[in-house]
């Protein structure tokens, strides 16, 4: 069913406002704020949206897969697997480092918020292809897993909440320090497993709301 004219004008604000506001303090930030900056009311907001995750899926996910798509086909057009490896993991990274929203959603701050939930666990299904070229190519190291990307994501949040108002680009050379660390040449007896696959489900929505 169409929405009366109003009220599809306020569904637009909202969601303009959404991107404006998360885009400014995070998916954290007061949905009463967003309910202002729309210049509606906040039961409004809560009438079209059940609640914070519901909002998050009504603008995130779109906001994101297209870079998500963009980074993949990029790293895979990089002749080096190497190369391409190290420019799917930077692209993840500037995400984080530019915008606090899209910091929160790599993080997976937010796991109730289903469609970016998934589509988070799709960008797991994007970078087996990447790491698959390298492991064949012999320019990572072998003991390197798809559920061990998450370990960069969550240092490189942490580095970059820690010194974006002083030095903000210093999450690069931690970056860099942990690629240094994937190459075989590097390459050490870990002294434990990677994660499964539930166990990071577990980890990230545990993680999520500690830091909620």
């Amino acid at each position: 069913m169409a929405l009366r004219r109003d009220a599809q004008r306020n569904l637009e604000r909202l969601t303009a406002a959404a991107v404006e506001v998360f885009h400014e303090r995070g998916l954290d930030a007061p949905l009463e704020e967003i309910a202002r900056r729309a210049g509606v009311s906040p039961g409004t907001l809560y009438n079209r949206f059940a609640g914070r995750d519901a909002l998050i899926d009504a603008v995130m996910p779109g906001l994101i897969a297209a870079r998500l798509a963009a980074a993949r086909s990029e790293a895979l057009a990089c002749a080096d697997p190497w190369d391409g490896f190290v420019v799917y993991v930077t692209r993840m990274c500037e995400l984080q480092a530019s915008d606090p929203a899209l910091d929160d959603a790599m993080s997976r701050r937010f796991p109730d918020a289903a469609e970016l939930t998934a589509l988070c666990d799709a960008q797991l299904d994007f970078v087996r292809e990447i790491i698959a070229r390298a492991h064949t190519a012999g320019v990572l190291r072998a003991d390197f897993a798809v559920e061990d990307l998450p370990l960069l994501m969550w240092s490189t949040s942490t580095v970059v909440r820690a010194t974006a108002a002083v030095a903000p680009d210093t999450w690069r050379r931690a970056l860099a320090l942990l690629l240094d660390g994937l190459r075989p040449a590097a390459a050490r007896p870990l002294p434990v497993p990677p994660l499964t696959e539930p166990q990071l489900h577990e980890a990230m929505t545990s993680l999520a709301l500690r830091s909620r």
